[in-house]
């Protein structure tokens, strides 16, 4: 997948993990950072591709229901 969030989450993850692995204290808690932010940043992603989704959804609906702005107003004046 080319997607600009996509390049951008195994590039930062990639960094991260080579800190981790390259770190003087290579201990587990190193570790447990990078899934933790794993995890955070999947978790992110995943919404924001729900609300894209959804937003997406609801501009459809709305396009099919009102096409062109109905037409049948006299935009906003009074009589």
């Amino acid at each position: 997948m080319n997607h600009p969030w996509i390049i951008y989450l195994r590039a930062y993850l990639g960094v991260r993990v080579h800190r981790a692995r390259t770190a003087p204290t290579r201990g587990a808690s190193a570790v447990e950072w990078v899934i933790i932010t794993a995890i955070v940043a999947g978790v992110a992603l995943g919404l924001a591709t729900l609300i894209r989704t959804l937003v997406e959804q609801r501009q459809g609906e709305l396009q099919t229901n009102f096409g062109d702005g109905g037409g049948g107003g006299d935009g906003g004046t009074d009589p």
